[in-house]
C-alpha cells in the first residue's frame, strides 16, 4: 500500500516539467492519476513512463469545450477527486513594447482564464477534504524584465488562489499556490537561444540565495504537501524559490 493508493489527482500540464514530476510522485505513492496537456505525443510519452496508474487526455485549458471533455472523462475514470493540480500555463518573455494583443490574450486565455473554468468545471468532482493547488510563480512579486504580462496573469491566480479558498470552503476544500522561483525544467533552452539561456541562468543562480536552480521534484513535493497533508492551510501561496523572494 502507497501512500497515496486511495487517492485521485487530476493535473493540467501534468506530461512535462513539473506537472510530470507531480504525477510521478502521485503515481509512484499509488494514487490514480488524469494528466492533460496540448502535444499528444508527449502525453503519450508521459503516459508510458507513468504506467497503468495514468490516464493522458490532450486538450487545451483555454477551451472550455475540452475542459468539459476533460470534465467527463475524469468522472468515468476516477469518480470523484481527492487533488487538482491546476499546473498548465506558459511562459513567455517579451519585452514591453513588443508585446502584442496576440501575445496578451493567449497568456491570459491560458494560464488566467484556462486556471479559473479548470477549477470551476471540476468542482462538482472534488471530495470533501479535497485540495486544489494553483501553480504562480516568483515573478507575481518581483517585477521581473520581459514578464509583465506574465507576471500580471500569475499575480490573478495568486488572487484566485484566495477568492476560491472564499468560494470552496463551505465544502471542505483548500487552495493553495505553489509559488516556483527558478526551476531546471528545460522550458529556458526551449524559449532562447543557447547563449540567451545560458546568460538568464547564470543571472538567477546569481540572484539567488541557495545559488542555484530548484527541481521539477522540489516542486513538486511541495505541491503534493499543499494537496493532502496540510489540511489546517488554505489561501496560502508556499514560495519554492531557494529564498528569492524572503531574503
Amino acid at each position: 500500500m502507497g501512500r497515496y493508493s486511495d487517492k485521485n489527482a487530476v493535473i493540467t500540464g501534468g506530461a512535462s516539467g513539473m506537472g510530470f514530476a507531480m504525477a510521478k510522485l502521485l503515481v509512484e505513492g499509488g494514487a490514480r492519476v488524469v494528466i492533460t496537456g496540448r502535444s499528444q505525443a508527449t502525453l503519450d510519452a508521459a503516459r508510458e513512463r507513468l504506467g497503468n496508474n495514468a490516464v493522458a487526455v490532450r486538450g487545451d485549458v483555454a477551451s472550455l469545450s475540452d475542459l468539459d471533455v476533460l470534465a467527463d472523462r475524469v468522472k468515468s475514470e476516477l469518480g470523484a477527486i481527492d487533488a487538482l493540480f491546476v499546473n498548465a500555463g506558459i511562459a513567455t518573455l517579451t519585452p514591453f513594447e513588443s508585446v502584442t494583443e496576440e501575445v496578451y490574450d493567449e497568456l491570459f486565455a491560458i494560464n488566467v482564464k484556462g486556471a479559473f473554468f479548470t477549477v470551476q468545471r471540476l468542482a462538482a468532482l472534488l471530495s470533501t477534504g479535497a485540495g486544489v493547488v494553483l501553480t504562480t510563480s516568483v515573478a507575481n512579486v518581483m517585477g521581473m524584465p520581459e514578464t509583465s504580462v506574465y507576471a500580471a496573469g500569475k499575480a490573478a491566480l495568486r488572487s484566485m488562489a484566495r477568492s476560491l479558498s472564499r468560494e470552496l470552503l463551505s465544502r471542505g476544500i483548500r487552495v493553495n499556490a505553489v509559488s516556483p522561483g527558478p526551476i531546471d525544467t528545460g522550458i529556458l533552452d526551449a524559449m532562447m537561444t543557447e547563449e540567451a539561456a545560458a546568460q538568464f541562468k547564470a543571472e538567477r543562480v546569481a540572484d539567488n540565495p541557495m545559488r542555484r536552480f530548484g527541481t521539477p521534484d522540489e516542486v513538486a513535493r511541495a505541491a503534493v504537501f499543499l494537496a493532502f497533508d496540510a489540511t489546517y492551510t488554505t489561501g496560502s501561496e508556499f514560495a519554492v524559490d531557494g529564498g528569492a523572494t524572503q531574503l
